[in-house]
């Protein structure tokens, strides 16, 4: 007898060599063979699962780089395909090096070698393109309730009028499945498919298996011989889904655990736990208001709080809700097309020790015919701000949990479901404000001949009381007090350097500090605090020259955070506000709790965020020399942005950066900048002008400009104008900033999970994580960039307003 010809029925047992029943499962299989060949079988199964002490070194046998791969002890040298093989035998042999872990890595580098040469390729390949990233999925996992098993049997699938296709399953579920199919199959994604599980009907009989089961075809992936398809059941009785149970159950500890998904998910929590805590937007959610929207709650993270502050006036309330008012969201949400809805411009002016606030959407100033005197007038004011507001419907199909592990509720608490189920949309506020381009802004000047008082029909009405939650994303190295709203009078001193501010939000031992003109302090020295309009309310408690330590700065130093100096004996100030938070509980905002009740909320209302980004987040990871940007974030929806980078990679989720990172721009723009940064002062930015084409083949150029690159603002019109001509125009503002170590702690269940399953995977994310130095994100500008080229922006977009020019 030769081996080979039972080469189907070594492969079936492989799986089960380790398990305690493997003798009656093997005289199961083989019953119908002679005494002889089950000798020879045994034999062989024997030799191939026997301990290797061999060595692997690839080095002089690969034309693929090799680098050192350890595994008990042993120093292998492998290549990439080689560790892949080596890691997926190791799991047939519960995870020890056997024979046949050995054979099976140098069989596999061999054909690997021979279809390459057969193919008449090159041996010798170029090193990997330095400026591709790929892509980690944020927001929208796909969250699996039940135990999926990686068990392979025969199918066949087909739809109506197309041709049946022979494949095998991968993994399967009692809800769902991923098949492997010819790439060349002739099925319609967007259509439901009928699966034949060939081997279980011969097995068993049932209606449902002989006519086939029907499955959704949730996403594909393809390479250059099979399709792999996942797929969601949504056909077949009660009884198949108990005998689909009953199997899974039966060979549980037969067939790995899949545990695909929950690595995807558990990947895009660690890289948003990197983004989130420097997001420099401001996330509102918003609810249906009779025939209008109304905002409801805010979201506030480390970055994104001077945002929120700018709206705030004399009294501590904010008038956020009456810039973004439910008649200009309604404007935006029926008519999606027309951006204009989405710009605005604001700008306070003082009277009497009142903030006054004026804003207008680009789409009112046109209207009115406003546009020059507002831009020109507004732009001239210290409060100029040019803010771009973004909008989704959130999906209530979905499950607003971000993971899910087998077992798991995949519901939040009854309370905060009926929360979530009452918001239509999630909005961003995007702060556009840039002080260089506020020269450009003034240009409008001279354009209009409407009287400046004509404004007044953009001054907000004052709200009386703040009416919208706050909640801030949780991290684990949060604040542990609960934060209050409140602003007094501070005077800030160390060595010679002394400097008047604002308090923005206090606790009891420390506060937010909003400096005058911007100062560095010197971080090991402590700063003395002094509260003048606090003294008078204080009595004879002194509080003059208190110590405080710095712990971050934002603002180029203009706004910082403060922590009290702890020492042996009492801390004055830290008596003082904790009695002013107690016996003023009632009257002061909350901004944040230490164990809020909403924290459930927070999470949730985190996840409907990053399912919905508008802007594309970017990873820095470090290398053994220096450092490259290796990932993107990207959401399920379209966005322009990964779309540009993506036409020009071969791959999925891979994306050609090159236009973006050649020519030493790289380091000079993201890691030498990165390098010099701390992660306490959050992100810093620069804009970029990209003049996008099409080739004669239907490739797209891109070109990635600096504005100062370019020249003046005659230059930069004509290159704006020529790129228009050539295709298309875009403008991109890069945030970069320097991360913390990761908050593993938000993924531990994930972890726990996947460590059980597939140890060196975890290990793997792990480390991953640990190699992140830096974060940023990359935004769409460009309609507020156009505007800030009058000259241009008349000649294309709107007719002069009684020009007197």
């Amino acid at each position: 007898m030769s081996l080979d010809e039972h080469s189907a029925l070594i492969e079936q047992l492989k799986p089960l060599l380790m398990e305690p029943d493997f003798q009656a499962i093997f005289d199961m299989l083989t019953k119908d063979e002679s005494n002889s060949t089950r000798f020879l079988l045994k034999m062989e199964l024997n030799r191939i699962s026997a301990l290797c002490t061999r060595i692997i070194d690839l080095r002089d046998k690969s034309e693929l780089a090799c680098e050192e791969f350890e595994d008990g002890g042993r120093q292998h040298y492998l290549d990439e395909p080689a560790k892949e093989s080596f890691k997926e035998s190791m799991a047939l042999y519960h995870g020890k090096y056997t024979l046949g872990v050995y054979e099976h890595v140098i069989d596999a580098h061999r054909r690997r070698k021979t279809k390459l040469q057969e193919t008449g390729n090159v041996v010798e390949v170029s090193a990997p393109e330095p400026y591709i990233a790929t892509g980690v999925v944020l927001g929208s996992y796909f969250n699996r309730s039940e135990e999926r098993m990686n068990y392979s049997i025969r199918i066949s699938a087909a739809q109506p009028g197309r041709n049946e296709s022979l494949g095998i399953t991968v993994d399967l579920s009692v809800g769902g499945a991923r098949i492997r199919l010819p790439l060349k199959h002739s099925f319609n994604v967007d259509n439901p498919i009928r699966v034949k599980l060939l081997e279980l009907s011969d097995e068993y009989y049932h209606e449902d298996l002989q006519q086939g089961v029907e499955y959704q075809i949730v996403d594909t992936e393809t390479n250059s011989e099979y399709c792999w398809m996942r797929l969601k059941r949504v056909g077949g009785s009660d009884t198949l889904t108990q005998m689909l149970s009953n199997l899974i159950k039966g060979y549980k500890f037969r067939y790995k655990v899949d545990i695909n998904d929950i690595l995807v998910a558990a990947t895009g929590l660690g890289f948003e736990r990197h983004y989130l805590p420097h997001l420099p937007h401001l996330p509102i959610f918003i609810e249906p208001d009779a025939d209008n929207y109304k905002i409801t709650h805010k979201l506030l993270s480390r970055d994104n709080q001077q945002l929120q502050y700018y709206f705030q006036d004399e009294q501590d309330i904010s008038q956020l809700p009456n810039m973004i008012t439910g008649s200009r969201i309604k404007a935006m949400i029926d008519e999606p097309d027309n951006k204009d809805h989405t710009l605005f411009f604001c700008f306070t002016f003082h009277s009497n020790g009142r903030v006054y606030f004026y804003s207008a959407t680009l789409a009112e100033l046109k209207e009115t015919k406003l546009l020059s005197l507002f831009l020109s007038f507004g732009s001239s004011k210290p409060s100029w701000k040019t803010l771009k507001l973004t909008y989704h419907a959130i999906d209530h199909r979905k499950s607003y949990k971000a993971s899910i592990l087998p077992g798991d509720d995949s519901c939040y608490s009854a309370l905060t479901e009926a929360q979530l189920k009452r918001f239509s949309h999630v909005l961003q506020l995007i702060d556009l404000t840039d002080p260089q381009a506020k020269e450009h802004y003034l240009n409008w000047n001279g354009r209009s001949d409407k009287a400046t008082n004509e404004l007044k029909v953009f001054g907000q009405q004052k709200l009386l009381k703040n009416n919208v939650k706050l909640l801030s994303l949780q991290f684990s190295e949060r604040r542990n007090e609960a934060r209050f709203s409140f602003k007094t009078q501070v005077k800030a001193s160390q060595g010679k350097k002394v400097v008047t501010g604002t308090t923005r939000d206090i606790s009891s031992k420390g506060l937010q500090l909003a400096l005058e003109q911007p100062i560095h302090f010197d971080r090991t020295a402590p700063i003395q605090l002094t509260f003048p309009k606090l003294q008078s309310i204080a009595g004879k408690t002194n509080l003059s020259q208190l110590p405080y330590r710095l712990i971050r700065e934002r603002q180029s130093g203009s706004n910082i955070h403060l922590a009290a100096v702890m020492g042996h004996s009492p801390h004055i100030g830290v008596e003082f506000m904790n009695k002013l938070i107690t016996n003023n509980r009632d009257k002061l905002e909350k901004l944040t709790e230490a164990n809020s009740e909403m924290k459930e909320l927070a999470d949730a209302l985190k996840n409907l965020l990053v399912r919905n980004l508008d802007s594309v987040p970017f990873f820095i990871e470090k290398t053994v020399k220096t450092a490259k940007l290796s990932t993107l974030g990207v959401s399920a929806h379209k966005n322009e942005i990964t779309d540009l980078f993506a036409a020009s990679a071969s791959r999925p989720l891979e994306y050609n950066l090159a236009s973006l990172l050649k020519d030493g721009r790289l380091k000079q723009d993201f890691i030498d900048p990165i390098r010099a940064m701390k992660h306490q002062t959050g992100l810093d930015y620069f804009e970029l002008y990209l003049q996008i084409s099409r080739q004669s083949l239907g490739e797209v150029k891109v070109k990635c400009v600096a504005p100062n690159e370019i020249g003046d603002t005659k230059a930069r019109e004509h290159f704006i104008t020529q790129s228009q001509n050539l295709g298309r125009f875009m403008a991109l503002r890069v945030y970069r900033g320097v991360t913390d170590k990761p908050d593993l702690s938000y993924v531990r269940k994930e972890m726990e999970y996947i460590t059980i399953h597939a140890h060196h995977k975890a290990k793997q994310l792990q480390e991953r994580l640990w190699r992140i130095v830096g974060v940023g994100e990359l935004l769409d500008i460009t309609e507020e960039v156009l505007l800030r080229y009058p000259d241009l922006y008349q000649q294309t977009k709107l007719e002069p307003e009684n020009s007197l020019a």
